[in-house]
């Protein structure tokens, strides 16, 4: 069962950001309070922040299917898929492979970075998907060359939710030469990880996608896989990311790791019983409403669905007025005019790139809430299409 929700509003936009778990709580507020030395110092101060920063590495490395010493520790997502892009680009160079591949839906942490490096005279490939979002092994197969470093395609997108076939493409990008990177964000915590079985030299997480605090995350870097550090300075991280770690944050990094591994497979089966509660409800009550994406191959927590004749936009303050947080999208895009460009990638038609909503779930969601909505979704809904519906021209007398 769910923990009590600890803010009386409804929170759907769990791919957003997530509160923290209680034990993650207690594992920040505990070290910020008793292990504040800094992790290098020798003395016993520095000591017992050195262990706190040890046990969180093992617990991040088990989430990930990988060895501890392999886990480098991050601000967060966009700074891993920074360090993992530029950082085996930088170390690429010189071979003269400057080619980059990834995938046209990719969060905007890898579009800006592969943009910046194709500013230095990079080139970069993006591979198109099809209309349930997936990326298709023949398109990276057709765009591969002898000059490619890098491939980097996300495990699970973040506004539709569907998982990506990363093994397979992992393996064409290593019959290449090429270095495999996957952006994990979206599916740590809510996926099976094993970075090894996937084939993959680079993979990226987050504490605050499950359950930990913001300002921690994590870049799996394969052993061997050559990479030269984006931020220079001291030797912290094996000399691989300059800067004193954020112990409190890692702390409690690890604490949700071990707790979303713990709990994985039944809140998995828990959580794809709400979502599927709620997208069936939605489809059954709203007429000209369609899910976008993959419905099988997808993350157990996200659905995205659109509104036929409604702006997500006003659709989604309705339902904030309603004490329903939910989302148009990623939030790193929110406040721009522009169209979801994963959905447009898809190829969907151009009203449905602007209607459409995403509804993601997690610790804290129960289906009393999913009935809430429900019970005032169709209402708003059909407000919002009567306030567009075009006004009939007056009959006149003849």
């Amino acid at each position: 069962m769910p923990v009590a929700n600890p803010n009386s509003r409804i929170y759907f936009d769990y791919n957003a950001t997530t509160p923290l778990s209680p034990g993650a709580i207690e594992a920040v507020t505990a070290t910020m309070r008793d292990q504040f030395g800094n992790a290098s110092s020798v003395h016993r101060f520095g000591q017992q922040a050195k262990a706190r920063l040890d046990e969180a590495r093992s617990e991040v490395a088990a989430l990930a299917g990988a060895d501890p010493s392999e886990i480098v520790f991050t601000s967060g997502g966009t700074e891993a898929d920074n360090f993992a892009i530029r950082g085996a680009a930088d170390a690429a160079e010189p071979t003269g492979r400057r080619h980059l591949v990834a995938s046209a839906i990719e969060h905007e942490a890898v579009l800006n970075t592969l943009r910046a490096l194709a500013r230095r005279g990079w080139a970069v490939t993006l591979l198109p998907v099809d209309q349930s979002g997936i990326v298709d092994p023949a398109r990276l197969r057709d765009a591969i060359t002898s000059e490619t470093s890098l491939v980097s395609v996300m495990h699970a997108n973040n506004e539709i939710g569907t998982i990506q076939p990363i093994a397979e493409l992992a393996a064409i990008a290593r019959e290449h030469g090429a270095l495999m990177h996957t952006d994990a964000v979206q599916s740590g915590g809510k996926l099976p990880l094993d970075a090894r079985a996937l084939g993959v030299d680079l993979l990226s997480l987050s504490a605050h996608k499950f359950n930990g605090p913001k300002g921690a995350g994590a870049l799996f870097v394969r052993r061997g896989t050559r990479m030269l550090p984006i931020l220079t300075g001291g030797k912290h991280e094996r000399n691989r990311r300059a800067g004193t770690e954020n112990v409190p944050a890692i702390a409690g990094m690890g604490v949700a790791a071990a707790e979303a591994r713990g709990k994985l497979a039944a809140e998995s089966v828990r959580l794809a019983a709400l979502r599927d509660r709620l997208e069936t409800g939605v489809l059954a009550a709203v007429p000209g409403t369609a899910v976008n994406g993959d419905p099988a191959r997808r993350v157990p927590n996200t659905t995205n669905i659109s509104f036929d004749r409604v702006e997500a936009e006003s659709l989604l303050i309705a339902l904030d007025l309603e004490g329903i947080a939910v989302s148009t999208g990623s939030a790193c895009s929110s406040g721009t005019l522009e169209p979801s460009h994963v959905l447009r990638a898809m190829g969907l038609p151009p009203h449905r790139t602007q209607n459409s909503l995403r509804f993601s779930l997690g610790l804290f969601s129960t289906a009393a809430e999913v009935d809430r909505l429900l019970e005032v979704l169709p209402g708003l809904v059909e407000k919002l299409r009567g306030l567009t519906r075009r006004p009939q021209p007056a009959r006149t007398s003849s």
